[in-house]
């Protein structure tokens, strides 16, 4: 489809009536010297003179910039510009400038967030593959060793089989973490809302991460008595697994002897606020912005002390995003830390 073009008369306005102007300046001059002067002609000669030079710079202006404007346009519409493909073509060169800068601007922030994208893209792999390859390394291992004679061993048979199967089930976790938050990203994962008691809930997870904290010596509490249930609209089990992956991180980064504390506020009518406080090693400024990325390790060292997929924070967004709630973090190095999220109240 051809593009109108968009004209402008600005530049053959000024520029008819500075030559008009000089024009009839030398013509004045050159009838007072020769005693021709004439008003009426000098006049006449004005007029004629800035019409006739208007339209000729008009047509040149048209015929000269338009082409070149066109071509830029056409070159900025392969690039899919949509701003600038919507618009007419202009020949007013400061619109036209503008309009550039803006297009030059924008495709510099888009590059700027590939080459992040990039980045992110190349450490994701990174981080995959390193959290891949040593449970896979860990069955090869057995499973040569059992190839090359300790198959005949049965004790020690039965040993490496087992040391290889929970390589396998690592895997596997590690598997199904990433399907799930692939699912919840394209929103293909459907949640069960329905009512619960929150207090409940943080319970039975104490509950179960019991011998857990008891090895290190870590008490699982509320921050105070609640005698009352508190009943919110969410996915109970999604819920559940978003409790469980903060409070198991807390016992994992939390000092000897230490605290993790639950507390469940109203935020306004319609929305509770659950908060996981810890006195663990708290977590560095810089490190915040990417916490929840998917592998991200704030030990660059490459080695793990504890166990865990590297996914349960990023599994822990998703699933609150899912419900269109926020996730919130505060922290401090050698203080602590504290994870909180909004649910909908039950009215």
């Amino acid at each position: 489809m051809q593009k109108k073009i968009r004209k402008s008369y600005k530049f053959a306005f000024k520029t008819t009536l500075y030559i008009t102007a000089v024009l009839t300046i030398l013509l004045t001059l050159f009838s007072v010297l020769t005693k021709s002067f004439n008003l009426w002609a000098i006049l006449g000669f004005s007029v004629l003179t800035y019409v006739i030079s208007f339209f000729i710079i008009q047509y040149r202006v048209e015929r000269f910039i338009y082409r070149r404007v066109k071509k830029i346009y056409d070159d900025l519409t392969l690039l899919e510009s949509a701003t600038i493909r919507k618009q007419p073509i202009t020949t007013n060169m400061a619109t036209l400038t503008q309009e550039i800068g803006k297009f030059a601007q924008d495709k510099k922030l888009e590059i700027e967030t590939l080459k992040v994208r990039e980045e992110y893209r190349k450490e994701f792999l990174g981080n995959i593959s390193h959290e891949l390859k040593t449970p896979l390394f860990t069955v090869q291992g057995y499973v040569l060793t059992l190839l090359d004679g300790a198959m005949d061993n049965e004790s020690l048979r039965k040993k490496y089989l087992e040391r290889a199967n929970k390589g396998v089930e690592r895997l596997i976790y590690i598997v199904q973490d990433l399907d799930m938050i692939t699912r919840l990203e394209v929103g293909d994962l459907s949640l069960n809302i329905e009512p619960f008691d929150i207090v409940a809930l943080v319970e039975s997870v104490f509950d179960l991460l019991e011998m857990k904290s008891a090895k290190k010596k870590i008490t699982l509490t509320f921050d105070m008595q609640y005698p009352n249930p508190i009943m919110v609209k969410a996915d109970k089990e999604r819920i559940r697994q978003v409790l469980t992956n903060l409070v198991v991180n807390s016992i994992k980064y939390g000092r000897t002897k230490g605290t993790t504390e639950i507390s469940i506020e109203n935020l306004i009518k319609n929305k509770v606020i659950v908060r996981v406080t810890d006195n663990g090693e708290g977590i560095a400024k810089a490190n915040i912005p990417r916490l929840f990325e998917r592998f991200y390790r704030i030990d660059k060292s490459g080695s793990r002390k504890e166990g865990g997929s590297g996914l349960g924070l990023s599994i822990v967004k998703h699933i609150i995003e899912a419900h269109d709630e926020k996730i919130y973090i505060e922290s401090e190095l050698s203080v602590g830390s504290e994870f909180s999220f909004t649910l909908e109240k039950v009215k």
